[in-house]
């Protein structure tokens, strides 16, 4: 154990998994705004699924919701969220709120560092955050205390590619920050630490990581478009195109969640301020973003343009995740409604109390029941994808359909007069 000790700010997908993982080699405590999730994680209990209630229990992080136990560290991690507003602009609140507390906390006898996690355009850590802590502290950067940024790269619900597993970029505002950086985020991955050139280049590297997904996403997405048009799934395409050793195996879907479908408006607005309009990268998201009403628009045709029962399975932006955040589902039960569709919605991971506080959208744990118009497989979890041929049938009424976002039935031999749908 060493005697340097750390505050990870924030402890959601990103930071709790992280403060638990520096806590078997640091002193660390972890802070977040929220008493009631602080409460949780003391109890043992993580609601994201990231760490299990073993690795928290016998965890030596310690853990507060006052900011005042976070005084005198000597590296502050701020790991909160950066959405974007309705407007599809970035939103710095969060980050800018954190850097407030930090600003705080800093103790200019240990050269603290404060260190972003968050996903943020080129430029936002040293030209707005760091002034920010200057100005509410009276300390100078450089002097003081010290920047540094380092990516974070978790994927929420992968348990092969964990933060241990993952290269670790880092960047600091001068060598000895990132040395510094570089110790200790070796002490979290066994896939090494990468040193990148400036604190420019690893905002900007995180930001295309997902601005590159998200474009070939939005490339799968429309020619999905095309092929329907003549008859022809997506699925059957990419089984012939994937025997290709060098096709790449991306997949048509609902480009929700905290990274992918927020990360390229953050570079875009960046793109936009500079005075270049991003044309590829705006392409993309308007094409993903349209996917939703596109799939609840087929829906309605296969249906023959008459409302009926639809049941939704799954409204998290992701399989086997309980995670809420933006997720695009949200857009097709929207357009359903519009269209005269009674819509229930069913999904066993998701919080009730999150999906109705954030989108006013109910979940119905009695939904598997009864029988529907309509049974649209929006989310691949692995209670759904285990449905047999029985299961599924019981779900639909007479004259319904099923309609199956990512093919998770396709092999299912269904009885003829259950219809069909799927990209």
């Amino acid at each position: 154990m060493t005697s340097e000790r750390i505050v990870v700010v924030g402890l959601g997908y990103v930071g709790l998994p992280l403060a638990v993982s520096l806590a078997r080699n640091h002193r660390v405590t972890g802070l977040d705004i929220d008493a009631d999730r602080v409460v949780e994680l003391q109890q043992g209990s993580d609601r994201t699924g990231e760490v299990d209630d073993s690795a928290l229990a016998s965890s030596d992080l310690v853990l507060t919701a006052n900011p005042d136990d976070c005084r005198g560290a000597d590296v502050y991690i701020v790991t909160v969220p950066t959405p974007v507003d309705a407007q599809n602009q970035p939103d710095l609140g969060p980050l800018l709120k954190a850097s407030r507390t930090v600003s705080a906390l800093l103790d200019p006898a240990r050269t603290p560092i404060v260190v972003y996690e968050s996903t943020v355009y080129p430029g936002v850590t040293e030209d707005i955050c760091g002034p920010l802590i200057e100005q509410q502290s009276g300390l100078v950067r450089g002097r003081d205390f010290f920047l540094g940024y380092s990516p974070e790269r978790i994927n929420p619900g992968d348990r092969t590619h964990g933060l241990e597993s993952i290269v670790k970029v880092v960047a600091g505002d001068c060598p000895r920050t990132a040395d510094r950086l570089v110790a200790l985020y070796s002490s979290v991955t066994h896939a090494g630490v990468f040193r990148a050139a400036s604190i420019r280049a690893a905002e900007a590297a995180k930001v295309i990581e997902n601005a590159q997904r998200d474009i070939n996403i939005a490339f799968m997405n429309e020619v999905t478009q095309i092929f329907a048009k003549l008859d022809i799934s997506i699925w059957d395409v990419l089984e012939a195109a994937a025997t290709k050793w060098n096709f790449l195996p991306f997949q048509p879907g609902l480009v929700g969640g905290h990274c992918i479908g927020v990360d390229p408006y953050y570079l875009s607005f960046r793109a936009r301020e500079l005075g270049h309009e991003p044309k590829v990268i705006l392409a993309g998201r308007s094409t993903n973003d349209d996917m939703g009403r596109w799939v609840a628009d087929a829906i309605h045709e296969q249906r023959g343009k008459t409302p009926g029962s639809v049941l939704v399975l799954g409204l998290t932006f992701k399989e086997n995740v309980p995670d809420l955040r933006n997720s695009r589902v949200v857009d097709v039960i929207r357009r359903l409604q519009e269209l005269g569709h009674e819509v229930t919605v069913h999904d066993p991971i998701a919080d009730s109390t999150t999906s109705q506080r954030e989108y006013g959208i109910s979940l119905d744990a009695h939904a598997l029941d009864r029988r529907y118009d309509v049974v649209f497989a929006a989310v691949a979890h692995e209670e759904y994808k285990s449905f047999d041929e029985e299961r599924v049938a019981s779900l639909v009424g007479p004259g319904g359909c099923i309609a199956d976002l990512k093919g998770i039935w396709r092999r299912l031999a269904l009885d003829q007069g259950i219809g069909r749908w799927t990209l």
